[in-house]
């Protein structure tokens, strides 16, 4: 089943998905060797493996270059960021087109003003729903395969308030668009008032420490009727401590072997990217080519 039906399939199923965040072909073959069912791109982890905030620093262009570089290293389904569509409604045409032609199985766009912000800041502002009914016609006319998701995504509760979002969401919902994403309700009680408002299609939830959001178990999503969950910073949070961990003792005692148990080995990097694979292409291939005529 190639990733976009599955993707389909797994959206519809009375099951909460959990979809880790990657930001690089790497992050990604974790997450999938971890044995998730998905890959969430998080737009704001691929701003900041590119060292800098998530306030709409980074282009279209870019960001269609990393999906295309994650989708190629695993087989499960991406679910990828697509901001504002990087514009309006023909900018969004055009991302769309970019996001099906990289291989992602689905984009999620949202009705903030161009450039956006991350969906836990301050001082976001958001379009009118017209305008974003209008961008949601076009993201879904624009869609070549029936199978690639559009997710449609408010950050109208900081602005407008809960019933605004709701309201924008079950609009969402009416145009078509394959699952709703609420961002940045403030309480388990908006939760379940989002969950028990839009029953049309399936929703997606945003769960990371630190944001707007209170983190809830999975079992407890689940059962609000939540059917996706991104959680789009634990492996680079993670990367960040590891990193300065490791960088932090090479500059004390000039080597990592105190926390050398911890590292990968050179054997295991290897691995998680593949090179088993490629050196038996080589001796498929290559081998005995030389010299010869």
């Amino acid at each position: 089943m190639n990733p976009r039906t599955k993707l389909k399939e797994l959206f519809s199923r009375d099951k909460l998905l959990i979809a880790p965040g990657a930001f690089d072909g790497l992050s990604a073959r974790l997450v999938e060797e971890a044995g998730f069912e998905a890959i969430y791109l998080s737009g704001g982890a691929v701003a900041r493996s590119m060292g800098v905030p998530d306030i709409g620093l980074v282009t279209m262009s870019e960001v269609i270059e990393r999906a295309a570089q994650v989708v190629s290293a695993v087989k499960i389904p991406v679910i990828a960021d697509a901001d504002t569509g990087y514009g309006n409604a023909m900018n969004l045409v055009r991302a769309v087109r970019e996001f099906e032609r990289a291989g992602v199985a689905a984009i999620h766009i949202e009705d903030q003003i161009t450039p956006k912000r991350c969906g836990h800041l301050e001082g976001k502002e958001v379009i009118s729903l017209a305008e974003m009914e209008k961008k949601l016609e076009a993201a879904l006319a624009s869609r070549s395969d029936p199978d690639f998701a559009i997710i449609g995504r408010t950050d109208s509760r900081a602005i407008h308030g809960l019933d605004d979002a709701i309201r924008r969401g079950k609009s969402f919902a009416r145009l078509g668009v394959d699952a709703v994403f609420v961002e940045a309700p403030q309480s388990e009680a908006e939760l379940e008032t989002i969950a028990r408002s839009i029953t049309e299609v399936p929703l997606m939830v945003n769960m990371f420490k630190g944001g707007k959001t209170p983190l809830l178990p999975a079992s407890r999503l689940e059962e609000m009727g939540f059917r996706i969950a991104i959680f789009p910073s634990e492996s680079q949070r993670a990367a960040i401590y590891a990193m300065r961990e490791a960088l932090t003792l090479l500059k004390r005692d000039g080597s990592t072997e105190a926390m050398d148990d911890r590292l990968a080995t050179f054997k295991e990097r290897d691995q998680i990217v593949g090179l088993d694979e490629w050196q038996k292409l080589e001796r498929q291939y290559l081998k005995n080519v030389a010299g010869k005529k």
